[in-house]
């Protein structure tokens, strides 16, 4: 396989992993939005928003290197 389908490969892997992250993201703060409104803080509670906080973090690691890719490709 050459260099640039390898990079392509790779940008799509990244492209995927975000959308799950982000789908599982709003999830999250969904349901964080719910048990706030209830005035339910439990430790479920406070999981999500650590999880959710973890959650954004990954997309942001995940649109730097999808970031990266797309400009190797530019060079190849």
């Amino acid at each position: 396989m050459g260099k640039l389908d390898e990079v392509k490969e790779t940008l799509n892997t990244l492209r995927v992993a975000m959308s799950v992250l982000f789908g599982t993201f709003v999830l999250i703060v969904g349901k964080l939005l719910a048990m706030y409104d209830h005035n339910n803080f439990s430790d479920l509670f406070w999981l999500g928003i650590i999880v959710s906080i973890s959650n954004l973090g990954a997309i942001i690691v995940i649109v730097k290197k999808i970031t990266k890719k797309t400009k190797e490709i530019g060079e190849l």
